[in-house]
């Protein structure tokens, strides 16, 4: 009889027990798992750390790709670019504060249901430790954490076991930038940030959804050299050795700002090249002040050209800036190379004067008392044949036969003689361009009594003379004129520079051509560089 009525017994304690179980199981899994009701922060973190979690393992991932290993954790990042500051282009690098904020889901720290009634996250201190990923970024030289007053540092744990990990930091990046066109250049610098240890098996990176890299009020137009132009992201995974690693890149537009050095370059320089060519408009006898200007302004400039590439790194091709101070540089020193050749033919100039005046010492003019229609104290005289062509000035007319020394002895009187009164005098004149034909003058006292006695063409005398050697050079207003070149000779300019090519005074023609020359010269050159670098 007791056999069967124990072996009822026992059937019916596993039974009762089995109820209990079951309904047992549920709440003490809920209470570990979801939590309950009234329960404070402390006691929440204190129940999630003490179910032997690992921080050291990485949580499951929510992308099941994978099989097998429940997929790469998934982490969420977005950023706040507080502030963008020295940007230094000899160490090519710039600083950036940031707070840096990651999310991702680590389902061992889920402690409730979406609409129970606890807290909906709870906020671990920086000493409470839990699995995060191994982020670093690429680019950086120098980094730290802000410690004051507390670590600024928000670790957030939701109930549903989602992570948000938060954290203000300074950075030093490496930004590799390109100077060709500085200082009208736009740099590309970049915030590079991948796992260190995990490859793309474990941690993928992906940008937040909406507003992934925000940017403080106001940042666009606070920094010192630059403007902050467009700002992207995009996704830079990589390949090593260990595998492939998730990244994620944010890019950067800065574009310098040019007002600085138009200030302080640009607009003093041009200043300077512009006072160099007062030296044009000085008497060439001054040569202690167009020495000292050209000096002065050709130091001033190389002063300034130095000052301008101690602040850049020395790259081995040529900036914009190089092209401008290289060429201002050139326009201030052709101004005293000028100056030189000036004082030379100016020099020179003067020795042939005075050896013509030295050779020339026995010359007379004739006069009627004197020696009528010829010239006197000439050395060996030579008879030369007289040419009527068309009647000369009224005031200046002869009617007799002239001897005339050797050509060569004697190839032009400088009209500013002195003045023999009473007398009439013999006049050689030569074309400036060195022409064949030479005309030679008498004043004749009484010119209309000539004129009334004798025909029209008798009172020219002008002779065919052989061509000097000293005057080769080929008058440009005797050249053939193409329809192109015509156009430019209108040009006021042109024109007036032709007039200059006739002046006799060669280094006063030097000054004369320097003073249009050299301003179209650097206009020309500014047009081609502007359009060059400000496209």
């Amino acid at each position: 009889m007791n056999g069967p009525h124990t072996a009822r017994t026992q059937s019916n304690s596993r039974t009762l027990a089995l109820f209990v179980l079951s309904f047992l199981l549920p709440i003490m899994l809920g209470w570990q798992h979801f939590g309950i009701e009234a329960t404070s922060d402390t006691e929440i973190i204190n129940t999630l750390m003490s179910r032997g979690y690992d921080w050291r393992v990485r949580p499951p991932g929510t992308n099941l790709s994978i099989p097998g290993s429940h997929g790469p954790v998934i982490v969420q990042v977005d950023m706040l670019i507080r502030s963008i500051s020295k940007i230094d282009d000899v160490n090519m690098e710039y600083s950036v504060q940031l707070t840096f904020r990651e999310s991702w889901v680590d389902g061992r720290l889920a402690y409730g249901l979406p609409n129970d009634t606890t807290p909906p996250f709870v906020i671990l201190t920086a000493g409470q430790q839990i699995w995060m990923p191994d982020t670093f970024f690429q680019n950086e030289k120098h980094a730290q954490k802000h410690m004051i007053d507390k670590p600024n540092v928000l670790i957030r744990v939701h109930k549903d076991g989602v992570i948000l990990y938060s954290v203000r930091i300074s950075l030093v990046l490496s930004c590799p930038m390109h100077l060709q066109y500085y200082p009208l250049d736009v740099q590309t610098c970049l915030i590079d940030l991948a796992s260190y240890a995990y490859t793309t098996d474990d941690i993928e990176y992906v940008w937040k959804d909406i507003e992934p890299v925000q940017l403080k009020q106001g940042l666009h137009s606070s920094l010192p050299s630059f403007q902050l132009g467009e700002v992207n992201t995009t996704y830079c995974t990589s390949k090593t050795n260990t595998g492939a690693y998730s990244c994620l890149r944010t890019i950067l537009q800065l574009q310098r700002q040019f007002s600085y050095y138009l200030l302080q370059l640009y607009i003093p320089s041009t200043m300077l090249v512009i006072v160099s060519w007062v030296s044009f408009w000085l008497d060439r006898t001054a040569v202690p002040a167009r020495v000292t200007l050209g000096v002065t302004t050709l130091l001033t400039m190389t002063t300034q050209a130095s000052g301008i590439n101690a602040k850049l790194p020395p790259v081995s091709y040529g900036k914009a800036i190089d092209i401008w101070c290289g060429a201002c540089l050139t326009f201030i020193f052709s101004a005293l190379l000028e100056f030189a050749c000036v004082t030379y033919m100016a020099s020179r100039m003067f020795y042939k004067t005075k050896t013509r005046n030295v050779s020339m010492a026995g010359l007379t003019f004739a006069n009627k008392n004197g020696h009528h229609g010829s010239c006197v104290n000439l050395a060996q005289p030579a008879p030369v044949q007289l040419v009527p062509t068309r009647p000369p000035p009224p005031s200046y007319l002869t009617s007799t036969p002239l001897l005339l020394a050797n050509y060569s002895a004697i190839q032009q009187i400088d009209e500013d003689a002195e003045d023999h009164s009473g007398e009439d005098q013999v006049w050689v004149k030569q074309k400036p361009a060195g022409a064949m034909e030479t005309v030679v003058l008498r004043r004749d006292p009484e010119p209309q009594r000539d004129l009334e006695s004798r025909p029209l063409s008798a009172f020219d005398t002008s002779l065919h003379l052989p061509k000097p050697t000293s005057f080769k050079r080929t008058s440009i207003l005797q050249r053939r004129r193409s329809p192109i070149m015509g156009f430019f000779r209108r040009l006021p300019p042109i024109r007036w520079m032709l007039k200059q090519l006739e002046i006799e005074d060669r280094a006063k023609r030097a000054d004369y051509i320097s003073r249009i020359a050299f301003p179209i010269a650097f206009i020309v050159f500014n047009i081609a560089y502007w359009v060059r670098y400000l496209n």
